[in-house]
């Protein structure tokens, strides 16, 4: 059944705040118990976070007040309540992967991701709940319950990044730290209606994922990236400026360049596969895009085929912004190939939810982003994928901006 949020703490984002907790407006603590009332009315529907850190969590926003206070603002996320998907180690605090076999696990040392947020002030309220050992794109399958969608909880929140959706569509928190091998950010933010990105192979460290276990195997140090989720895409840059590490080719400062007016020739895939709902919201958003006056033109993605294995991964990665974007900036298609299905539906396929939109971007590296594009029949929300060339999260991330000012749909009403 549908679950209502009051609009005006759904739609709080951390670039509308910020500037208030530096000013002293308004107190990290008091950000911090309003999450944490949402976590206490929510979670036991939802099932968004495997472990909440109430305590640990209140105390440090009391130190980030004290600190502000003195004059130590350490930046955008000082004081802002972020959680952390169960694959990242957290010293201290159990990091589990929703996995039977390690629910009982506690890391000694912070994955580098985590390390950044932390001394950037963010304050981590929790780990949120996914498909067990990232293995699925449902949400459905873990140690700890499945998650479910916050517009809805007969549906599936997406995965495997399930709770990250959840609790950032339903104010339990106001951005998330994810993972996305084959859209495990990017799928579950399009079901839950909020902002899900990744970067180019490289941009984010992802050290500290299940330090210390076994092997994944090659397909997932190859096609596994960091992902942030957030409700909007300024939120989405400033958690980036915070995570990015320094590169030759990328941009900084990705928050600032937002505003730049810059060009962007835009290709649309010609040869996307989605259901009815999907592309009619597909065509919707293009043509709202085609308003601003960039350059547009019809393009073929270059989707992954499995059989390819990995064997040219290195060479097709170096190929591709001289083959599918030599006269493009950014590629739009559908994040999904359908709308959200319902758990009635899921069973146990694990991949119920397709990648099929998604993958390529793993497979050549790309940076690639999902912003809400509209609701479906039911009322639940779609996604619109913008992907660009290697190291142009700048352009990316400016185009979905840009939509969202044009078009801005928030996942909770």
């Amino acid at each position: 059944m549908p679950i209502h949020v009051a609009a005006e703490e759904a739609s709080t984002d951390i670039a509308s705040i910020y500037e208030s907790i530096r000013k002293q407006k308004v107190s990290p603590v008091e950000i911090v118990t309003n999450c944490l009332k949402r976590i206490e009315q929510l979670n036991a529907k939802l099932n968004a976070f495997i472990t909440v850190l109430a305590k640990q969590a209140l105390e440090e926003a009391r130190i980030a007040e004290a600190e502000i206070k003195t004059g130590k603002w350490r930046g955008p996320l000082h004081g802002i309540p972020v959680g952390i998907k169960d694959f990242y180690d957290t010293a201290g605090t159990r990091t589990t992967a929703a996995f039977e076999h390690f629910q009982n696990r506690v890391p000694k040392q912070d994955a580098v991701g985590v390390a950044k947020l932390k001394r950037a002030g963010a304050i981590i309220i929790g780990k949120t709940n996914m498909h067990r050992l990232g293995e699925g794109t449902t949400g459905m399958d873990s140690y700890f319950g499945p998650v479910h969608n916050p517009l809805n909880a007969e549906y599936i929140a997406g995965g495997s990044s399930s709770g990250s959706a959840a609790a950032v569509a339903s104010g339990m928190c106001y951005a998330t730290l994810d993972t996305d091998a084959i859209g495990s950010c990017r799928l579950p933010a399009a079901c839950c209606g909020v902002v899900g990105f990744k970067g180019t192979y490289g941009l984010i460290d992802p050290s500290g994922i299940l330090e210390g276990e076994e092997d994944p195997g090659e397909m997932i140090h190859w096609f596994s990236h960091p992902g942030i989720m957030a409700r909007t895409v300024e939120d989405t840059a400033l958690v980036l400026d915070v995570l990015a590490e320094p590169k030759e080719h990328a941009a900084e400062h990705y928050f600032e360049r937002l505003a730049e007016n810059r060009e962007i020739r835009i290709g649309v895939g010609d040869n996307v596969k989605g259901d009815s709902g999907v592309l009619i919201a597909f065509e919707q958003a293009v043509k709202k895009i085609r308003g601003l006056g960039s350059a547009m033109r019809s393009v073929a993605v270059p989707f992954y085929n499995p059989r390819i294995g990995l064997g040219n991964i290195e060479a097709d990665r170096k190929a591709i912004a001289c083959q599918a974007f030599k006269d493009i900036d950014v590629l739009l298609l559908p994040t999904t190939t359908t709308t959200v299905p319902a758990i009635k539906d899921v069973g146990t396929n694990a991949l119920a939810l397709s990648p099929e939109n998604t993958i390529f971007a793993n497979y050549y590296g790309l940076p690639a982003l999902s912003v809400p594009c509209g609701f479906d029949s039911t009322g639940l929300p779609l996604g619109l994928q913008i992907v660009g060339k290697p190291w142009d999260e700048a352009s990316v991330l400016d185009m979905a901006y840009r939509y969202q000012n044009l078009d801005w749909h928030i996942g909770i009403r």
